[in-house]
């Protein structure tokens, strides 16, 4: 496949007695009292290092956590994550506490062959974000091999995902990244038709970029979530209360209108779920027609998703990203979930695209996520793919020269 060519498996290194940094990517959501609510992004990493303990390798784990603002701060401590890593793996986790420095090399060095240890919160640095070239030779010296398996990053030019992997010769992707990419750029490179994609999400703007690529490859694109009242009023409907993007209504209409000269149907939700506040414990049923001035449109409706359904049904490939609704809400999540059951019953291929969506799927119980082919773990890196985007981690393990 073209977009891996020229990027090595984790497979092709030698791993045995090398100190190995692997960039995993264990930004997980935590609740108030710091406790993870969903240790996916952790689990998805341990093909990656059980591989290379089991070859032998002093594994070092580098990850950030959250938005601490290049400065250390105890709610983002990856601690919980090295807790957790270790119920998981039932192995012992070392966390020295920074991710550069004495500490850093002090349990590194300490480190025998099949043991691991977990850096501190790489952003607890603001050189990381700024992949200032300092503090690339500081996590390169505490490493001989770099091993990339934390593909939510891949989008990000920061120094443990764009700049250490061009200072080492033994560099490679993990077993993640290598499945991310592979089943992303199949629904970009090759997608067998008819190809359908499903967009939610709370901004036409977010998303423009992805639609106006989705044009070129897909047979019919369904709009869900917020999102969809913006082009339900660039039509003319009026939909109370419910947030529409009044200066992208332009942008909408030409986007309708070259979606039909292309070909491609695009299906808008015909009734929606209202309610006074998004903290509504129940909504009604409406035609998107009939949406009273007081109401939010919270949801698709009924109607809509047997739509959206009927059309998934029939695709041989499938893209979905983003939440038909508010569906943190529960009363606001039954279109959510219906999308994410048509997804899972298609016999096409399927991927979802990181994000809310993926949380959705997650959300719908692991019988039904075992049902799609591939649910990303990265939301916007994702979505670069989508686009045709070459991401700046991906092409840095590709660079054949060393500085």
């Amino acid at each position: 496949m073209a977009y891996l060519d020229g990027i090595r498996r984790v497979t092709d290194l030698e791993l045995t007695g090398r100190r190995v940094l692997i960039r995993v990517d264990f930004n997980v959501p935590l609740d108030k009292a710091g406790a993870i609510t969903d240790d996916e992004r952790i689990r998805a990493a341990i093909p990656t290092i059980q591989h290379a303990l089991d070859q032998g390798a002093r594994v070092i784990l580098a990850s950030h956590l959250g938005r601490p603002k290049g400065k250390p701060d105890p709610r983002y401590s990856l601690e919980p994550c090295g807790a957790r890593l270790a119920e998981l793996m039932n192995v012992e986790v070392h966390l020295p506490d920074d991710c550069v420095g004495d500490a850093a090399r002090k349990v590194i060095q300490d480190l025998r062959p099949g043991q691991l240890c977990l850096l501190e919160n790489l952003r607890f640095h603001p050189e990381e974000e700024a992949n200032e070239e300092g503090f690339v030779k500081l996590l390169a010296d505490l490493c001989d091999s770099y091993v990339s398996d934390a593909f939510g990053t891949l989008h990000r030019a920061h120094a443990s995902t764009a700049g250490l992997p061009r200072v080492k010769t033994e560099r490679a992707m993990g077993f993640l990244v290598a499945s991310e990419v592979a089943s992303l750029a199949r629904v970009v490179d090759s997608p067998e038709r008819p190809f359908v994609a499903v967009l939610g999400g709370a901004k036409v703007a977010d998303k423009i970029d992805v639609i106006e690529a989705l044009l070129g490859k897909c047979s019919a694109l369904c709009i869900g979530g917020a999102m969809a009242n913006t082009l339900l009023a660039a039509q003319g409907h009026a939909l109370g209360q419910s947030r529409v993007e009044r200066d992208w209504l332009a942008r909408g209409r030409t986007l309708l209108e070259q979606a039909h000269d292309r070909g491609v149907e695009i299906l808008l939700p015909t009734d929606v779920v209202t309610a006074p506040s998004l903290e509504a414990a129940e909504g009604e049923v409406r035609s998107v027609s009939h949406v009273p001035e007081d109401q939010l449109a919270l949801d698709i409706g009924p109607a809509t998703v047997i739509a959206f359904a009927e059309k998934l049904a029939k695709a041989r490939t499938v893209f979905w990203n983003g939440p038909m609704g508010l569906f943190e809400n529960a009363a606001f999540a039954r279109g959510t979930l219906g999308v994410a059951e048509a997804v899972a019953s298609c016999p096409g291929f399927t991927v979802v695209g990181g994000g809310d969506s993926a949380a959705a799927v997650r959300q719908a119980g692991p019988e039904l996520a075992a049902r799609i082919d591939h649910v990303s773990t990265g939301g916007g890196a994702a979505l670069e793919l989508i686009e045709g985007k070459r991401l700046p981690g991906v092409e840095a393990l590709r660079v054949q020269e060393v500085s």
